[in-house]
């Protein structure tokens, strides 16, 4: 018995080691579990290699019970997708499922997302119907995982076969997050008038539809600019008992500016402050890329000074987005000041965006800005330095 104990002590020695010299090869000690999943993030978001990204996921021992880990997955899973390497993507989930620690509806049914994920959906259905073999309930959390992997893949067809057959076939009851899920299918497939019959369904069954069921059918028939049946919807809302707060104005702020009606959003904004209601960072958010995507600078810096006044904290991808449509639009001076803020917050837009920055800077004869600017890349990712020292060496002296 101490032998047997003594030698899974050397074994779970050796994977820690092995795990370090993958995850952080000049550390001396064992990673923890969190030092671990930190470090897999990190490498993940630059590795290209599949066999790389599956030997760093192994190595961090990654499971789905940490939101850390989970993020972690979806990131090797876009990777792997971008790769083509579905084989990989298959044997990793595969040998996931064979660790004793993940016997669980909750772990299945986070891998089956997964697989939608990937864009294999035959595989999430097949995962779906082994259920039982593998001593778990097919429960209505991992039909729910379904219908979102058939909706994360674009499989539609498949997501209303699913939702017409499997309730009935293994005895499930559809709940709320059933019809959002499959709500969000029929709207991001162009489908939004299936909705009226999907909300009279949820009416017969009484079940309650919540703000993210109108988020959802809102945004849809924007999206189709059926500007009437959005009006029907906030109606439907009230006969609920339900009144629209900041989160569905957000919605229609956000849907009008995809539709380039920015203005209008504008006018949506004015109505909630009108009402005494307080939108935040999120409202000026959609709006200032919505302006932005148009062309309207001005106006979108004007809603960010706004936003500041109002003591709202800007979001990271708001600089983002503010930095490159500035530079985009040659305001290198006012993309300098949003950057700076932007960088103190810990906050870096990408490479594509700072090269335009630093090459506007040098362009209006700024050239120590873009120095400091690259100063600061250079000493927070070091992985870059070679290339930035490359870009500072062809500066004018």
């Amino acid at each position: 018995m101490a032998l047997r104990s003594k030698l899974r002590s050397l074994a779970l020695l050796r994977h820690r080691l092995f795990s370090t010299s993958i995850l952080s090869p000049d550390s001396k000690t064992p990673l923890s579990s969190k030092e671990k999943s930190r470090a897999a993030l990190s490498l993940l978001r630059f590795e290209k290699n599949p066999e790389r990204i599956l030997d760093i996921c192994r190595a961090a021992a990654l499971t789905p019970e940490s939101h850390l880990d989970r993020v972690a997955y979806s990131k090797a899973i876009s990777k792997l997708k971008e790769s083509h390497y579905y084989e990989g993507i298959r044997e990793f989930i595969k040998d996931s499922l064979a660790r004793p620690d993940f016997k669980s509806e909750r772990v299945v049914s986070h891998f089956i997302v997964l697989y939608g994920q990937a864009g294999l959906v035959k595989d999430a259905i097949k995962l779906f119907d082994e259920m039982p073999n593998m001593g778990l309930r097919n429960n209505v959390k991992a039909l729910n995982s379904l219908l979102f992997s058939c909706v994360l893949a674009g499989e539609y067809g498949e997501m209303k076969r699913v939702f017409s057959e499997f309730p009935r076939k293994y005895g499930l009851e559809p709940d709320l997050d059933t019809y959002n899920t499959v709500l969000k299918g029929f709207c991001d497939s162009g489908s939004a008038n299936s909705a009226h019959s999907i909300l009279a369904e949820m009416e017969r069954k009484s079940i309650k539809p919540n703000a993210t069921t109108f988020s959802i059918v809102i945004a849809g028939f924007y999206k189709e600019e059926k500007f009437s049946d959005v009006e029907k919807m906030i109606d439907l809302m009230k006969k609920f008992g339900m009144r629209p707060g900041i989160g569905i104005y957000n919605v229609k702020i956000q849907s009008l500016c995809k539709l380039k009606r920015s203005s209008e959003a504008k006018a949506v904004l004015d109505g909630v402050l009108s009402k005494g209601m307080k939108p935040n960072c999120v409202t000026y958010g959609h709006l200032i890329y919505g302006f932005c995507r148009e062309g309207k600078l001005d106006v979108a810096k004007s809603l960010f000074k706004e936003m500041i006044d109002r003591k709202l904290k800007p979001e990271s991808h708001c600089y983002y987005a503010l930095v490159y449509y500035l530079c985009q639009g040659r305001d290198f001076e006012a993309a300098l000041g949003i950057c700076k803020e932007c960088m103190a917050k810990g906050w870096v837009p990408n490479m594509t965006t700072m090269k335009s920055l630093v090459d506007g800077l040098v362009s209006i004869e700024k050239v120590d800005e873009a120095k400091e600017i690259i100063g600061q890349l250079k000493e927070k990712f070091s992985r870059n330095a070679d290339t930035w020292t490359e870009i500072e060496e062809g500066l004018p002296k």
